[in-house]
């Protein structure tokens, strides 16, 4: 059995462009798992497998590799016979904002993760988008400021950014030798040395120097901030402190640092250049050294699938039940659908049998694999801590539990996205509709925040996603592996319903046809969620409350009744968008003795929604995105003129490496083409990146459009 203590396993996450895929490439060369370094606008990387990732040089699908790492390392070579292999599974995420699902799938399973940043970018939109989704699975995290030979590079401004837009307490464990073009090595400021590595053997080795002597002050100044920030942590230390500084082992500041990372009170940064093959080493080290393994985390809490009150434990020991989490479903050319899962307790053999706990059903787990990128290697079994892809199930979906059936567990699932974006498609030729169905079933299976609904009045298929990119690559994805061939539509806004104001309503349903008929009487109030109830379950749409005394309805109808109110949300009563935040109170009704059953509640529940919602003042809700420009000084005025004809509110201006950052909030709506007008209005020197930041009603002249179209009163 390996030792859980030498397990790692961490992603890697950041913006788009900020080198995830470059740095995941380098690992695997100096690991020894690839002989050549692939690089991302070569197409030629391990982990961007995907046509269409090699063609646009940026990752769309999350992707999982196994390495070993010889730790410490001495000048880029293991000192032998003192080392001990650290076993690594690392997850590479796209940094674009369409695919941030893959990035949320791969944090509920990870223990770790590498936060990269430019380091003439810093914080992007991106970077607080994946450093929230960290916070939400409580992953402990180091920072790697990369690209530090780039022109504007600022590896203590990053530093200051982390600080202070993401809320983080950054401390530096090194400082850069060099800037820009003469970057050429690091100051670790726990040993006091320099480090600079060898372009001619692409990083594999490297020297250990003296400070160069300018620099030695700043070392001091910073290591003496470092020793400080974990002396607040350590008591032990913090007396050694005021005694003596100097007196503080190298030990003490490694074992103080990992205690804090792990408990998510400080967050090392360090810095190097990915590209140039500067950095990745020492930052591997520090996986080792600060990150967790499987048994520094807690036990994975879990529910008693028959009393969801229950809470259960799961220790990360392979004597203990075995428990796992499906985290995402692929479909293979050659093996077929694979599951990712992460083992959190006990032991699986090929071959055995374990409990789908969603569909109560057994499943065979007929091979095991350990994945590499798009390569799969069978194993005979799988213990607690580790990862892996199981093949020859029958269904299992993504958040899916898996577990010894003897000892039943539902495992927290993941946050999913809702969808912002639609079009519609429809296949070219009668031989393609069958093709067009199976293909998309497959896609839907493999991406959960990929929406499939029919339009009742067009028959069109429409495809809802995060954004124009993601689906733009589903459409390309069905021509080129399902081979079919479709037609689409415009991009279209994902609008949602709300209400402005609650009101009571009465509902009665009464049916007699000969024999058993069906009634329900229900009284309650429609309206917007407590505001209360929406910071505790900022997740959740719904708010239910059964205020029913006296027994008025039995007990046993009131499921009925918030499964009909809840059913009805999927259409609301303006343009039949859905329904955001919606809470209902019942508070009083009636039943027949005879002719009353849940079938008959449920439906006066609906009926009952579609008469009392178009008295609680709906309004429409559209989404607002997050949009953030960089672009030359003398293109402002072109930029920000064309932002505000797209109703955008200004937020905010920066200055980064010597262009001009504007910061604002813009409806979907109206972002449509935005790219080509970008480029159109600054000569191709501006650059933009969007993603979603809420939903807010839409003005009366634009909600009256959307309703009229909607209704058919114009043509669309």
């Amino acid at each position: 059995m390996a030792d859980l203590k030498f397990q790692r396993n961490f992603g890697i996450a950041a913006h788009i462009d900020a080198g995830k895929t470059t740095t995941t490439e380098r690992i695997l060369r100096y690991t020894g798992m690839i002989h050549r370094t692939g690089e991302t606008h070569e197409g030629s990387t391990t982990t961007d497998y995907m046509d269409q990732e090699r063609e646009r040089g940026i990752t769309i699908t999350s992707a999982a590799v196994s390495c070993k790492w010889n730790f410490p390392t001495d000048k880029g070579k293991p000192m032998q016979g003192t080392t001990k292999q650290d076993s690594f599974n690392i997850i590479d995420t796209p940094g674009h904002v369409d695919f941030t699902v893959e990035v949320e799938r791969s944090m509920r399973v990870l223990d770790g993760l590498i936060a990269l940043f430019s380091a003439v970018d810093g914080v992007e939109p991106q970077s607080e988008t994946v450093w929230r989704q960290a916070n939400r699975y409580k992953v402990p995290r180091i920072g790697f400021v990369n690209k530090m030979d780039r022109q504007g590079s600022d590896f203590l401004n990053v530093v200051k950014q982390v600080r202070e837009m993401l809320g983080s307490k950054a401390v530096p464990l090194q400082l850069p030798i060099g800037s820009e073009d003469s970057f050429k090595g690091v100051v670790d400021l726990i040993t006091m040395k320099g480090i600079e590595w060898h372009a001619e053997t692409e990083g594999m080795t490297f020297d250990e120097v003296e400070i160069p002597a300018d620099m030695l002050d700043e070392a001091k100044e910073w290591r003496a901030e470092l020793v400080e920030a974990i002396a607040e942590y350590d008591d032990a230390l913090m007396e050694k402190f005021f005694d003596n500084p100097d007196s503080i082992t190298e030990d003490e500041i490694h074992e103080a640092i990992r205690k804090a990372t792990i408990d998510l009170s400080i967050v090392p940064m360090m810095c190097g250049s990915s590209f140039k093959n500067k950095g990745v080493q020492t930052a591997l080290d520090a996986v080792c050294r600060y990150l967790p393994s499987p048994v520094d985390i807690d036990a994975i809490e879990g529910t008693d699938p028959k009393d969801p009150e229950k809470k259960l434990t799961r220790k990360p020991d392979a004597k203990e039940p075995f428990s796992a989490l499906a985290f995402k479903i692929i479909t293979d050319p050659f093996v077929g659908r694979l599951a990712f899962f992460r083992t959190y307790s006990g032991h699986l053999n090929a071959g055995s049998y374990v409990l789908n706990v969603r569909s109560g059903k057994k499943e065979r787990i007929s091979r095991i694999m350990k994945m590499f990128a798009n390569k799969q290697n069978p194993i005979d079994f799988i213990e607690a801590g580790d990862i892996g892809a199981a093949v020859g199930f029958k269904e299992i979906k993504t958040g899916d539990t898996l577990c010894d059936e003897a000892h039943p567990i539902v495992l927290e699932n993941m946050f999913i996205p809702e969808p912002v974006i639609s079009i519609a498609i429809e296949p070219k030729t009668q031989a393609d509709v069958d093709k067009m169905g199976m293909a998309i079933s497959k896609l839907v299976e493999e991406d959960p925040t990929l929406r499939v609904k029919t339009d009742e009045d067009t028959g069109q298929t429409i495809l809802q996603g995060m954004g124009e990119l993601h689906l733009e690559i589903i459409v390309d994805r069905m021509r080129r592996e399902f081979k079919v061939e479709v037609d689409q539509g415009a991009p279209q806004v994902a609008y949602k319903e709300a209400f402005n104001a609650t009101v009571e309503h009465r509902e009665t349903l009464k049916k007699q046809t000969g024999g058993r008929g069906k009634f329900a009487d229900i009284q309650f109030s429609i309206g917007p969620v407590d505001a209360e109830w929406k910071t505790e379950n900022p997740d959740k749409s719904f708010q239910f409350v059964n205020d029913i005394f006296g027994g008025s309805i039995p007990r046993e109808f009131v499921p009925a009744i918030q499964k009909g109110f809840e059913n009805s949300m999927t259409n609301g009563v303006l343009a039949n968008y859905p329904v955001d935040n919606m809470k209902i109170r019942v508070f009083d009704g009636s039943f027949h003795p005879v002719d009353s059953d849940s079938m008959s509640f449920e439906m006066c529940a609906k009926q009952g929604f579609r008469e009392a919602a178009k008295k609680a003042k709906p309004v429409l809700l559209e989404p607002i995105m997050k949009v953030e420009v960089i672009t030359p000084e003398q293109y402002m005025g072109d930029v920000t003129g064309d932002l505000n004809r797209r109703r955008g509110m200004m937020e905010g201006m920066d200055t980064r490496a010597g262009a001009q950052v504007i910061k604002s909030k813009v409806p979907l709506s109206e972002m449509f083409g935005y790219v080509t007008q970008l480029r159109s209005l600054s000569s191709g020197r501006a650059s933009s990146t969007m993603e979603f930041s809420h939903y807010n009603p839409a003005p009366n002249n634009i909600a009256e459009e959307v309703v009229a179209k909607a209704k058919g009163k114009i043509s669309s």
